[in-house]
């Protein structure tokens, strides 16, 4: 058996080519098997295998009798639920091209991407319905609307359900589409404000060879159930959370919302759970309160999480998931391995959570690379690393500096053909056949990648070293008295750049300290408090990283979909008190 460069054997997969592959080779191993359902109620609240094959040609012949033909754009918005997921199929097994659209982005984004991406069709949940109706006078290529909620057709509005019911006999002699795997099946929009957005064209290629590396690395079986709370149009949770399940006949719980995670683990006793660093930090802060409220922290914490590191050591995996039972219970106790991506996970938050008994590995990768680059293994891991690169993917460092540090370029099958009807964006990242990330990283010893942060965020100091905001973000969210923060060059008196740090305080920590202390949380304790602690922090950073000026922020910091600070919002708040 092949195995990595570090002596682990791959896992076996069965070879597809097209998402078509994928689809019909698992409703036939997994007929019966549970494929998807919907912890809210909806019209397709649960499906097998072979009702997802039977809905998704039903669908798609239904979407050609509505009058699309192949290659035509469609687009879909809505919740993460069954019915996102049977249109996806439909539009990738039909020869369509899928255009995932964000749920939470402005109208005024959202009709751009109708625009940029020439989608002739669009369906969506109820919410989008009346943003519609409006759209389809001003978007000329929209011609056709399915609402994934109407009972029947309204306003000019499909019903899918009842599209559906028509196609119904027509499709038990349906067939998929005749598919080339370079063909492109989906475009991604990238975050990005009005007119900016970018579209990542996605080939079957490109996904299944994604598919088949990851699940060479990461074991992925019929028995496993996928809690999906992250939105579905982004390819982490659209390629790992959605079609990798799917590729392996497990099945997937769709979260009612990110506020009844928990109550959702409970009812779906997930085993494996993709999360951003965020959702981690919040599931270990909660373990850590509900100890700190049974007054067992000192007592008990520190030996039990040393007879468990001890344990580990000597693969008793049971033992330690026994003694953490009561923890484990309340995220539905069957949790084999928590998958984070998105951003890098706090290494510490890693290890506090391994040490009670839970697996937790990292990834690395862009909506551009299908996503996936690197990954961590369940017993090859380092948590303070991006992980080793996927079998088919090559990566290099280029233009290293005199440590190795440079910025991060990928060649291989999950590597995007280009940015949709924007040749000027593709040829700024792909040169001779190379997709230059905009990550600056370096690779250890043994082969893992590690990732400083993004090109465009890198600070210059004065002395001409490089600042890292991301490396420098880790070690100031570690202060309790911080929530979040971000970190930023600005200009001193002097014309020279200087590091910044806006900060998000800790209401909770300054209540408890003020509490402790019998005093009042005012601003000026805010301000006073988290200025001593960057001085305290500054004393064990090199000169050049050491930071300046403090500004405090009153309200948390607006993020992507997958949790990721919006930077560039921040130059607006740059008046540092």
């Amino acid at each position: 058996m092949k195995t990595t460069n570090n002596d682990y054997p791959y896992y076996e997969v069965d070879p597809i080519s097209t998402i078509t592959d994928m689809l019909t080779n698992s409703t036939r191993k997994y007929a019966n098997n549970l494929a998807l359902q919907d912890l809210n109620p909806t019209p397709i609240p649960r499906v097998t295998y072979q009702e997802l094959k039977e809905h998704v040609l039903t669908f798609g012949t239904a979407l050609k009798q509505l009058g699309l033909k192949e290659r035509d754009h469609v687009a879909f918005i809505g919740e993460n639920r069954v019915q996102w997921a049977i249109t996806h199929l439909a539009c990738v097994t039909f020869n369509f091209v899928a255009v995932p659209i964000d749920k939470n982005l402005k109208e005024n984004d959202i009709v751009n991407i109708l625009h940029v991406s020439d989608s002739k069709a669009a369906v969506f949940s109820e919410p989008f319905r009346d943003m519609f109706i409006e759209f389809k006078h001003s978007v000329k290529a929209l011609k056709y609307l399915v609402d994934m909620d109407l009972a029947r057709k309204e306003n000019g509005v499909h019903s899918m359900l009842e599209l559906m019911a028509k196609a119904k006999h027509d499709a038990k002699k349906a067939q998929f589409a005749k598919i080339n795997p370079d063909d492109v099946c989906v475009i991604v929009f990238t975050s990005g404000s009005m007119g900016r957005a970018k579209g990542v064209m996605m080939t079957h290629k490109n996904l299944c060879t994604n598919l088949m590396d990851m699940r060479k690395m990461i074991r992925i079986e019929q028995d496993d159930r996928f809690l999906s709370v992250l939105p579905m149009h982004h390819t982490y949770e659209g390629t790992c959370g959605f079609l990798c399940p799917l590729y392996a006949g497990a099945s997937v719980y769709y979260s009612r919302s990110l506020k009844t995670i928990v109550e959702d683990m409970q009812k779906a006793s997930p085993t494996v759970f993709l999360g951003v660093p965020l959702m981690y930090d919040k599931m270990y802060r909660r373990i850590m309160v509900g100890i700190q409220e049974k007054a067992l922290k000192k007592a008990i914490v520190p030996p039990m999480k040393t007879i468990a590191a001890w344990l580990e050591a000597f693969g008793a995996e049971k033992v330690r998931r026994k003694i953490f039972s009561e923890i484990h219970e309340k995220f539905g106790g069957s949790i084999r391995l928590f998958i984070a991506g998105g951003a890098a996970p706090d290494p510490q938050v890693s290890k506090g959570l391994r040490s009670f008994g839970f697996k937790i590995i990292q990834g690395y990768g862009l909506t551009e690379t299908s996503p996936i680059l690197t990954v961590n293994r369940e017993f090859n891991f380092k948590d303070e690393a991006a992980g080793l690169p996927l079998p088919s993917v090559q990566l290099k460092i280029a233009n290293p500096d005199a440590t190795g540090h440079g910025e991060i370029i990928a060649k291989g099958p999950s590597v995007m053909p280009g940015y949709y009807k924007n040749e000027a964006a593709t040829n700024e990242v792909m040169r001779d056949g190379w997709f230059y990330t905009g990550d600056i990283g370096f690779f250890d010893k043994d082969g893992f990648l590690h990732i400083n942060g993004r090109k465009k965020n890198v600070i210059v100091a004065r002395n001409g070293e490089n600042v890292y905001p991301e490396e420098l973000e880790d070690k100031v969210n570690k202060i309790p008295f911080v929530l979040e923060s971000v970190i930023y060059g600005g200009k001193d008196e002097k014309n020279d750049e200087e590091i910044r740090v806006m900060i998000v305080p800790n209401a909770e920590a300054f209540i408890e300290y003020a509490e402790k202390n019998k005093i009042e949380v005012t601003t000026e304790l805010i301000e006073k408090k988290l200025n001593e602690e960057i001085r305290e922090l500054n004393k064990h950073l090199l000169g050049h990283q050491q930071i300046k000026k403090v500004k405090i922020r009153d309200k948390e910091f607006e993020k992507t979909t997958t949790q990721k600070i919006k930077r560039y919002l921040l130059q607006q708040e740059d008046s540092v008190r």
